[in-house]
């Protein structure tokens, strides 16, 4: 009966991944020459030659280059650019207008880059504020914009996580009243997000494709508002670690045929339109932990890898694990994620360079090196990077493209 059940789940599930693919458009699964030898690349094995800089800060130069030339006058950014006569006549949008997620993660690019790209960032920080003041108390939404392109697959509140992301990295370096104004934003962020945590610790709110990779950046937020002295709820915060132990666990035993994730609903707050993930794979209408992930390992491990290893003691406690997910950074398969590039495996490489990062030495220097190149033969002509599945849009994509470049630059 139990190998019923798991193969009805995996059934299931495998249907979950193709349908939330957007049907509204013809998404072709051919891939470039040039994606497939970027993805058949080896990640990590014998020792690489690094990169040489000067190709990787001409690849980042020319990449935030495009990013601000495409800055809309509101000082902000849609799916493919920041206004209309940008976007690419083959590229399906999904919504209308600039929104705060493409704002937020395109800034932290550009913050990245260089302080020339200030003034564009302190006009995208302006163009978040003004919504997140306009927003109410209550609730996780900082936006009246829904169905976004980033939405649909992380996940309908990321514009609250990157947003916050961002407020905390552009926190206390503002003068006089902007100042104020950035603190009083981020605080507001923050307080959602506390209220708004799942009952399993979790941010994995229903409407995502690979809620997970919201969950990352939800978790992410407050450890770094955190870093700049903002009360951050450590009750939260150890939930959110539970989370993602449990969740290594969880998927080891759907893998086996018997498992499922921990519980949806909301812990508290009035985010009483939230609903849990579906329970598409899972068993006794329990969210599945393979859902959350849209079934890609490499969604969930390098969510858990980031997480678990933030400080000494992390990296200490978390040991058996972080062990077990570095040991899957040889495997190529592993690392090609959806099988394409999209920006959902962008941003799952950021999550792993950062983790292997902290520690520094070998393994850090591999991915590094193997995770550059593979990079910079994607990049097009026109200095951006695109995806082929789920998040196509070239801001989002270029700007994680950006971040995963810039690693070794001070944040």
């Amino acid at each position: 009966m139990k190998s019923v059940v798991a193969f009805v789940s995996l059934a299931l599930l495998g249907g979950a991944v193709i349908w939330a693919q957007n049907p509204s458009r013809k998404v072709s699964n051919k891939v470039s020459n040039r994606e497939r030898s970027a993805m058949t690349q080896p990640t990590t094995g014998a020792a690489t030659t690094p990169v040489a800089p000067n190709l990787v800060r001409a690849a980042v130069e020319k990449g935030a280059k495009w990013l601000a030339s495409v800055q809309g006058a509101d000082g902000g950014w849609g799916q493919d650019g920041g206004a209309t006569s940008y976007v690419r006549q083959t590229e399906h949008l999904e919504s209308q207008g600039n929104d705060v997620a493409n704002t937020a993660v395109a800034a932290l690019a550009l913050l990245r880059a260089g302080n020339q790209y200030r003034p564009h960032v302190e006009r995208a920080v302006n163009f978040i504020l003004q919504r997140v003041e306009a927003s109410p108390t209550e609730g996780l939404s900082i936006t009246d914009v829904n169905q976004t392109q980033i939405q649909r697959k992380l996940g309908p509140y990321i514009d609250t996580f990157l947003a916050s992301m961002l407020l905390a990295q552009v926190d206390g370096t503002l003068a006089g009243a902007d100042k104020a104004r950035v603190r009083r934003g981020l605080e507001k962020c923050v307080a959602k997000i506390e209220r708004n945590q799942m009952k399993d610790g979790s941010w994995n709110v229903s409407g995502g494709w690979a809620p997970v990779l919201g969950t990352s950046l939800a978790s992410r937020s407050l450890y770094e508002a955190s870093q700049k002295g903002v009360k951050v709820d450590q009750e939260v915060v150890a939930r959110a670690d539970t989370y993602t132990v449990n969740s290594q666990k969880d998927r080891d035993a759907v893998a086996g045929g018997i498992g499922s994730g921990a519980g949806g609903g909301v812990s508290g707050g009035a985010m009483a339109e939230t609903v849990s993930v579906s329970s598409l794979g899972g068993l006794k209408g329990k969210p599945s932990t393979l859902s959350a992930s849209a079934g890609v390992d490499l969604y969930q491990d390098a969510q858990a890898l980031e997480q678990l290893s933030r400080t000494e003691a992390d990296r200490k406690k978390n040991a058996k694990e972080i062990s077990a997910i570095n040991r899957k950074l040889s495997d190529a398969k592993f690392v090609e994620g959806f099988g394409s590039i999209g920006g959902e495996e962008f941003f799952s490489y950021l999550n792993i360079g950062d983790s292997l990062k902290r520690s520094g030495g070998k393994p850090w220097d591999e991915w590094s090196a193997k995770i550059t190149e593979k990079i910079l033969k994607l990049q097009n002509n026109d200095g951006t990077w695109a995806g082929h599945h789920c998040i196509t849009g070239r801001v989002a994509v270029t700007s994680a493209a950006i971040l995963n470049l810039t690693l070794n630059r001070e944040h």
